[in-house]
């Protein structure tokens, strides 16, 4: 059998607070393995038509292919964005010891 692909998947967040909320709700709920917080970072960005600046927290999500549809639920629960950034990345490789902690940690 075959483990699940691990992916990141990265969202950014207007505050500290609210990157700490999906960040615990990710990991107590075995959605995620990890979740990295980095910020605040400075974004520029388009939003109905006016050019905004904005500082955020980028979460970087660690979990698996079979998760990702439950990831993305949480983080739009807990998310006050309309429309929250959301990508994930396959990972191609990594640290096998890594690889087969993270599917361990999410079940």
């Amino acid at each position: 059998m075959t483990k699940p692909e691990i992916f990141q998947v990265a969202t950014t967040t207007g505050n500290r607070d609210e990157a700490d909320r999906i960040a615990v709700a990710l990991v107590e709920r075995k959605l995620a393995a990890c979740v990295q917080i980095s910020g605040p970072v400075s974004s520029i960005y388009r939003w109905q038509g006016k050019v905004e600046h904005s500082q955020e927290w980028v979460c970087t999500v660690k979990t698996t292919q079979t998760r990702y549809d439950e990831v993305e639920r949480v983080i739009r629960e807990l998310h006050s964005y309309d429309v929250p950034e959301i990508l994930a990345v396959k990972v191609k490789t990594g640290l096998s010891d890594y690889l087969r902690w993270v599917h361990s940690e999410v079940k």
